[in-house]
């Protein structure tokens, strides 16, 4: 089989990080009508690429088959609320935007991050997709375009709506196939002076706590401040800021103008830079090693779970995100190691994890269901959070337990 090339440079992809076999989309949750039937599956193999040091999985699906049906929505997470609105008001006070603005979001959702800049009278547009997350959207007063992001959408969008003062992009640059026409939008459609945020977990933190979990489908790249200032330079955009952010185990905010504007570089992106080089994310060797990692996590978690089999313990698993799945299926999970999935998304309420055909119920069912291990199968930022939110499983004997290890919630029994 010839190797296949890099989405951002076009260089031969010929090393691995991960390779984990066929799996289910991982947001592709499974009605109870189709329990019984048979789901497709696709190769999910993350590769680096040696010249630009970009981690990526092959393009085995397309993204209209993933996020034009999405069942995401992030108005559900309250964490997420919390982040957008705090987001917002440094956005406001540091670019100084008022009504006179437009501000552009790329991947909207439901309008979550959107809303505090409506409340603040600034213009906003909406960018997404899913039909259905921009129809919320809608309901909320947001202008929204159920569309997918590029050259030609931006030329479109200019057009009909004028030039962006702030795009924000947000947690969307890894679900993105064709980075470079996805990029060449944002120069065709921000003001000389504007300015686009990015967020998106570290590969750092990836690599160096084995967060394997996090490579599903919908995440086409797997981003380091490296391979992303590489990608922005070949479209005339530049990084001027940088800085870390807790989300999704360690991510990274960037905040990228056009080349020409003199905007100077700041202190936290020299620090970034800087780490990225110690730890040798533009090398080789910082990527071998990531397999055994992988494995180590795995037969952790298989010795936990038989060991509660041969104490009469029944298992459970909180949080049905994408990550879970990944987890879960990669592990070899079926019905006879974990009872369900708990998770408080109505939209998630009553179906199953797709490969393990785990049924995801409500987080009451941990308390009712007399379980007194749960393993927490989602995001590091939530962790705290469902505990502070489950005191009573606690007090009733209950335990949570993180797969990750040097978490203080790491597998124990």
């Amino acid at each position: 089989m010839n190797s296949p090339a890099c989405r951002s440079c076009g260089a031969l992809l010929t090393q691995t990080l991960l390779d984990l076999g066929e799996m289910p989309l991982a947001n592709a949750y499974v009605n109870p009508l189709q329990a019984d039937s048979p789901e497709p599956t696709y190769e999910l193999h993350a590769r680096v690429c040696l010249t630009c040091f970009l981690v990526q999985v092959n393009d085995a699906v397309p993204p209209a088959q993933i996020f034009t049906d999405y069942a995401y929505f992030s108005s559900f997470s309250t964490s997420w609320i919390k982040h957008a609105e705090l987001f917002t008001k440094i956005a406001i006070d540091r670019l100084r935007l008022d009504k006179t603005s437009l501000v552009v979001e790329v991947a909207s959702n439901d309008g979550y991050l959107l809303q505090h800049f409506v409340s603040e009278n600034i213009p906003v547009l909406g960018i997404d997709p899913a039909e259905a997350a921009a129809t919320a959207a809608r309901k909320r007063d947001i202008p929204t375009e159920a569309l997918f992001f590029g050259s030609q959408t931006a030329v479109r969008l200019r057009e009909q709506y004028g030039e962006a003062d702030l795009i924000v992009a947000n947690n969307v640059l890894a679900h993105v196939p064709d980075m470079n026409d996805f990029i060449s939008g944002f120069c065709k459609l921000l003001q000389g002076h504007g300015v686009v945020t990015f967020e998106f977990p570290h590969l750092l933190n990836l690599l160096e706590l084995g967060q394997f979990d996090t490579i599903y489908h919908e995440h086409y790249s797997y981003l380091s401040l490296h391979s992303v200032e590489i990608l922005l330079s070949k479209h005339g955009l530049r990084v001027f800021e940088a800085e870390e952010i807790p989300t999704h185990g360690g991510s990274l905010r960037l905040w990228v103008c056009h080349k020409s504007n003199i905007r100077p570089a700041s202190s936290g992106l020299n620090m970034i830079r800087q780490k990225e080089k110690e730890f040798g994310i533009a090398t080789p060797k910082a990527y071998n090693g990531f397999t055994a990692k992988a494995d180590v996590i795995r037969k952790n978690l298989l010795r936990f779970l038989l060991t509660a089999k041969k104490r009469n313990q029944k298992v459970a698993a909180y949080g049905a995100a994408a990550k879970g799945n990944t987890l879960l299926n990669y592990c070899g999970i079926t019905a006879d190691d974990i009872e369900f999935v708990v998770d408080d998304n109505p939209h998630k309420k009553n179906l199953y994890m797709p490969g393990t055909r785990l049924p995801i119920m409500n987080s009451t069912a941990i308390l009712d269901q007399d379980i007194k291990l749960c393993l927490l199968t989602l995001s590091a930022e939530s962790e705290e959070k469902v505990i502070q939110n489950n005191q009573e499983y606690l007090v009733r004997g209950g335990h949570f337990h993180s797969i990750f290890p040097g978490n203080p919630l790491a597998l124990s029994i």
